[in-house]
C-alpha cells in the first residue's frame, strides 16, 4: 500500500494535526494513557538563499515545525497529571543546535502552569516537559530504534534511588524519547515499532512515497495509514514536499561548502604550524651555532692567555 512519506515535515504535521492519531502515537511512545491532548503549534521560519534560481538574491521560506502539546495523562491509580509534550523532527545531524534552542525557548516561554497542593498550600507549578525527537539520521554509537532517556533521583551518599518527586527538579529537568528513523529498517519486534514502521525509509518507492505492508500494521491503527494515503492526493502537500526537497538540497550544499572551508582552514593551519616549526628549528640551529662560536671564542681567549703566561 502506498502512503505519503512522513519524514517530510509537511506530511508529519498533516498526520499529527489529527488529534486522535496524535494522541494514539504519543501515548504509545511514552507508554502512558492520554486522556486529553491540546495542540499548541509553534512555527519557525528559516530563510535561505536559492542559488539555483535566476535571481541570485532570491530567498525561500522554509517552515520548520516543532509540535507542542499540552497533555492530561491518566495514572495507574486513576489520578491525573498534566505535562507538556514537545516533538521535534530533523533530517540533518546539525539540527542538534536547533533542538537546544527550541527547548530553551520552551523553558523560557512556557506559561502553562497548574495549581498544586504542596504541604497544605496551593502553589503555581510549571508543567513538566517531555521531549520526543524524530531523527532522520542515525546516532553515532547507539542503534536502538527507540531510546528512552529516563530521570532517576539518586542519594549519592547511599546510592539509593529516591521515590518522591520534587516540583523544583521536575520543573528544571525532563524525560526524552529519541526515535532513530534509519534504525527502524525491518524492525517490527514490538507494537510501537510496528506503528513507527510508517517512517521506515527502506520501503521507499520514491522520495515522496513509501510502499508499506498494510497487513503487518495493527488493525486498530489503520487510521494512520488512511491519513497518509489521503496526503498523497493533496496537491498543496505534494508541492510543499517538492519545496522541502529543494531547501534540503540547498542546506546540504551549504554544509558541504562549510565543511570544505573548514578543511581548507585546517590545512592552512597545518601548513602554518609546519612553517613555524621550520622557523623554530632554524632559530635553534642559529642559537646552537652562536653557542659554538661563543665556545670557540672562549677557547681561543683561553689559549692566548696561556700562551701569554708562557
Amino acid at each position: 500500500m502506498k502512503i505519503a512519506n512522513p519524514i517530510y515535515d509537511v506530511v508529519f504535521k498533516y498526520l499529527m494535526d489529527d488529534n486522535k492519531i496524535a494522541k494514539l502515537m504519543i501515548s504509545k511512545i511514552i507508554g502512558e494513557e492520554i486522556d486529553s491532548l491540546e495542540f499548541q503549534p509553534k512555527d519557525n521560519v528559516v530563510k535561505i538563499n536559492r542559488s539555483n534560481t535566476d535571481n541570485e538574491n532570491s530567498k525561500a521560506s522554509f517552515t520548520v515545525y516543532r509540535l507542542d502539546f499540552a497533555a492530561r495523562i491518566i495514572l495507574s491509580d486513576g489520578s491525573f497529571k498534566q505535562i507538556i509534550i514537545e516533538i521535534q523532527k530533523a533530517k540533518l545531524p546539525t539540527d542538534i543546535m536547533r533542538f537546544r534552542r527550541y527547548l530553551g525557548q520552551q523553558y523560557f516561554t512556557n506559561k502553562n502552569s497548574i495549581d498544586k497542593e504542596i504541604k497544605g498550600e496551593l502553589r503555581k507549578t510549571a508543567l513538566p516537559i517531555v521531549s520526543i525527537y524524530f531523527l532522520g539520521h542515525a546516532l553515532d554509537f547507539e542503534t536502538a530504534p527507540v531510546i528512552k532517556v529516563n530521570r532517576n533521583y539518586i542519594d549519592l551518599a547511599t546510592g539509593e534511588q529516591l521515590k518522591n518527586k520534587e516540583e523544583f527538579i521536575e520543573s528544571l529537568t525532563h524525560d526524552s524519547y529519541v526515535i532513530q528513523i534509519p534504525e527502524l529498517k525491518g524492525k517490527r519486534r514490538t507494537e510501537l515499532e510496528r506503528i513507527l514502521s510508517i517512517f521506515d525509509q527502506s520501503q521507499k518507492e520514491s522520495d515522496h512515497i513509501l510502499n508499506i505492508n498494510e497487513v503487518a500494521f495493527p488493525e486498530e491503527y489503520r487510521d494512520i495509514i488512511r491519513k497518509l494515503q489521503s496526503a498523497m492526493s493533496d496537491e498543496d502537500i505534494q508541492n510543499t514536499m517538492d519545496v522541502e526537497d529543494e531547501i534540503l538540497e540547498e542546506l546540504e550544499k551549504k554544509e558541504r561548502r562549510i565543511g570544505d572551508l573548514i578543511d581548507s582552514i585546517n590545512q592552512k593551519d597545518k601548513a602554518l604550524d609546519e612553517k613555524n616549526n621550520v622557523i623554530s628549528e632554524k632559530n635553534n640551529v642559529i642559537s646552537e651555532k652562536d653557542n659554538v662560536i661563543s665556545e670557540k671564542d672562549r677557547l681561543i681567549a683561553d689559549l692566548k692567555r696561556k700562551l701569554g703566561e708562557k
